[in-house]
C-alpha cells in the first residue's frame, strides 16, 4: 500500500509532467481550478489547485474535503502510483471504476487529454 508520502511524490511528478507538457495538453492544464485528491485506502485528501499548469497541493487532510473542489478525483493510493507511472492507463482505470473523476461537462472535455 503506497504510503502519504508516496501519494505526494506521485502528485508533484504529475504537475511536473504537466509544466513540460507541449500543446493540447498544455492548454488542457491551463485551467485554474480547485482540486481535490481523495486517497481511499489512507482516508485522507488532497486539496490544493490546477493553476498555470502545475498542480499545487494546498493541504493535506485527514478524511473527505469539507468543501467540493471543481476537480474531484478518488482512487487508492497504489492507483495513482502506477497512473503518474503509466503502468496504469487512466481511461481503463476510470472504466472499471477504479479511478472516479467528477467536474463540470467542459472540464471533463478538457481533462480528457491531461488523463
Amino acid at each position: 500500500m503506497a504510503t502519504i508520502e508516496e501519494c505526494r511524490r506521485a502528485l508533484e511528478k504529475f504537475s511536473d509532467n504537466l509544466a513540460g507538457a507541449d500543446g493540447d495538453v498544455r492548454a488542457a492544464a491551463a485551467l485554474d481550478r480547485s482540486l481535490s485528491c481523495r486517497i481511499t485506502d489512507l482516508d485522507v485528501t488532497f486539496v490544493g489547485r490546477l493553476q498555470e499548469g502545475r498542480i499545487r497541493v494546498l493541504d493535506t487532510l485527514q478524511g473527505p474535503p469539507p468543501d467540493k473542489a471543481q476537480i474531484r478525483l478518488a482512487m487508492t493510493g497504489d492507483d495513482l502510483v502506477e497512473m503518474v507511472d503509466g503502468q496504469l492507463h487512466f481511461a481503463k482505470a476510470w472504466a472499471s471504476g477504479r479511478v472516479k473523476l467528477e467536474a463540470a461537462l467542459l472540464d471533463l472535455l478538457r481533462l480528457r487529454k491531461l488523463l
